[in-house]
């Protein structure tokens, strides 16, 4: 058959087919694009009212003299409360300094801590499904609960670490009853509490590498750290800093063990007082509620800060 006679034997496209599918697909992305909006609205509403109000009603009260009973007459005094704030260096300075040391401390020890036993567990091994079970526990225990359980372990006569201390010759300590020793106890307690998570986010971390580097690195002649150096680390970057941000946001936020083991002010010389510690008491000890939102709203900035630092030095490290 000739190429004349196949194309007279093939039908002709309907006219105006082609419009008419344009049509067709445009309508059917608008109305996916109607769908989508329809199902992302509830979400959408449940943050306004859940994070965007209470933010917006915290900073509108951090601007009045809101003080004693909730229902009380307030006026908009401008950021007074913030300067007040700034200006305390009895408290707010010393509460945010505690913030940032308990902060820094406690998430290196957990990353260093939690990036060795991450390596150390990377290949399977006879009881590896038993030591992840023993990991979690910490995570699965509510931090009163585990506020009050080294109270028992920690407490000067009768706890069971200075029972150790004695059995191998060292003193007694005070641990949480002594103001030196409390914040440094606390960060091991929080050590001990949240390692597992970050060994576990980061074995996460190293289960997605590809092995086709680090066994090109080997072949080369590089030794143990020299691969965990210059191969593993770099590709574990971008799991590395989520970890990180994710750890350091929620031990900024630490109040529920710090205020089970010290009560409120966080101790008699407010020695483990930090920002959250310090709002709380202001608005249930001392019923200033616009001081204490003031407080709130400066440390959440400073939380913003935090996780922007981080963002942008893990973004550098992984470039």
């Amino acid at each position: 058959m000739s190429a004349a006679e196949v194309s007279r034997a093939r039908p002709a496209a309907a006219p105006g087919a082609g419009p008419a599918r344009e049509k067709r697909t445009r309508t059917f992305e608008q109305a996916n694009r109607r769908l989508k909006w329809a199902m992302l609205t509830p979400a959408l509403l449940f943050v306004g009212l859940m994070i965007v109000f209470p933010l917006a009603y915290t900073i509108d009260l951090s601007l009045t003299d809101a003080f004693g009973a909730v229902n009380a007459d307030k006026k908009h005094i401008g950021l007074r409360n913030f300067a007040d704030a700034l200006g305390d260096t009895r408290r707010f300075w010393p509460a945010a300094r505690r913030t940032l040391v308990f902060t820094v401390g406690a998430v290196i020890l957990e990353t260093v801590l939690g990036l060795a036993l991450a390596m150390l567990m990377r290949k399977p091994f006879r009881g590896m499904r038993w030591v992840r079970t023993v990991l979690i526990i910490p995570l699965l225990t509510t931090p009163v609960a585990i506020g009050i359980l080294w109270l028992l372990i920690l407490d000067p006569t009768n706890g069971i670490a200075n029972h150790l201390l004695a059995g191998i010759g060292l003193p007694r300590q005070e641990f949480l009853g002594s103001v030196g020793q409390s914040l440094p106890t606390l960060m091991l307690i929080d050590v001990w509490q949240w390692t597992p998570m970050m060994t576990l986010l980061l074995l996460a971390g190293l289960t997605t590498l590809p092995e086709e580097p680090e066994e090109a690195a080997r072949v080369d002649g590089a030794n143990a750290w020299q691969r965990f150096r210059h191969v593993v680390l770099p590709m574990l970057g971008p799991a590395l800093a989520t970890a990180l941000v994710l750890r350091a946001v929620d031990a900024l936020k630490t109040f529920d063990i710090l205020y089970a083991t010290k009560g409120p002010g966080g101790g008699s010389d407010f020695e483990v007082e930090t920002l959250n510690v310090y709002a709380y008491g202001l608005t249930f000890d001392y019923q200033e509620y616009g001081l204490a939102a003031a407080v709130l709203v400066l440390f959440t900035l400073f939380i913003v800060g935090v996780v922007v630092l981080l963002r942008r030095r893990g973004g550098r490290k992984t470039a």
